[in-house]
């Protein structure tokens, strides 16, 4: 269904949703992880997802399966959590690579966020503890002031990092160069446009419902999916389109995820799932399957 919001320039198309959301979600079976902020698939082994927690816990990322089992534990040294909110998967230069944002600020208080990226290391054996060091560090401030950021993901194609501000009216686009710069460097992220992820006036009321709490990008580039506490936008993007064009336009709306805190969101490695996770214990991993 495409929800009509005013101020939008006409969508490429009225075509119905691809995805639809599963009655069978797998509940996420690790205890370690109740505060899931971030969420990435795998890329070298299917079926695996990568989790991260946000503030108060260690810099760590957590291995589950997509039924839910626990797999491994990675533990990042020379990172400090000191609010990660997103985490992204992606091929760079033929390597499959993880980024993991430290860009929480819920007062708008903070100077500077970090970008962590490291190369995806091998899969720790089930139960096991692996660890890993960043390959590089984005250290950087908005150009207009801090924000509070949950929904960060990259597009390898034009080498850039894409965020978007959870608690402005409207949330705001921003751009930064995934190539980390030179030590010691503090970079600008440019805002460049907005993004209106707004529920139905005729929905049940949420609270903060049109705060987005994730971003992911289809592994084709044609698909950004932005997460909210109340429901999934889908953004279809064209090959060699700005960004800032792609999000002018109306989204088209998939089946709310009636999750109480949804702060994660992932593509699938093929484009035809999406995968969301709330927080608490043990929530269920909730999956859009494209029809």
């Amino acid at each position: 269904m495409l929800v009509a919001m005013a101020g939008f320039p006409a969508a490429l198309s009225a075509a119905p949703s691809r995805f639809v959301l599963s009655d069978k979600p797998a509940p996420l079976q690790l205890s370690a992880s109740q505060e899931s902020s971030g969420l990435a698939v795998s890329r070298r082994k299917a079926g695996l997802l990568w989790i991260a927690n946000d503030s108060g816990n260690g810099p760590d990322l957590y291995l589950a399966g997509t039924d839910g089992s626990y797999q491994g534990t990675l533990h990042i040294n020379r990172a400090a959590n000191i609010d990660w909110e997103d985490l992204d998967s992606f091929f760079w230069n033929g390597v499959p690579w993880l980024l993991v944002a430290d860009t929480g600020d819920n007062g708008g208080r903070r100077n500077f966020c970090t970008i962590y990226l490291l190369p995806e290391p091998s899969i720790p054996d089930s139960g096991q503890i692996a660890e890993a060091v960043p390959a590089g560090m984005i250290v950087f401030r908005y150009e207009d002031g801090p924000r509070d950021c949950e929904a960060v993901a990259v597009d390898p194609a034009t080498e850039k990092i894409l965020l978007i501000s959870k608690r402005t009216n409207p949330p705001v686009l921003y751009e930064l160069p995934l190539r980390p710069g030179k030590s010691g460097e503090i970079q600008i992220a440019k805002r460049i446009g907005v993004v209106h992820v707004e529920r139905p006036l005729e929905s049940p009321m949420v609270p903060y419902g049109n705060q987005p709490t994730g971003l992911s990008i289809s592994p084709d580039g044609s698909q950004a999916a932005v997460l909210t506490y109340y429901g999934v936008f889908l953004f279809r993007h064209q090959n060699g389109e700005a960004w800032e064009k792609t999000f002018s336009r109306k989204p088209e709306m998939l089946a709310p995820h009636r999750q109480k805190q949804a702060e994660a969101i992932t593509f699938s490695r093929d484009g035809k799932t999406i995968f969301v996770l709330s927080e608490g214990t043990t929530p269920p991993i909730v999956t859009y399957r494209a029809e």
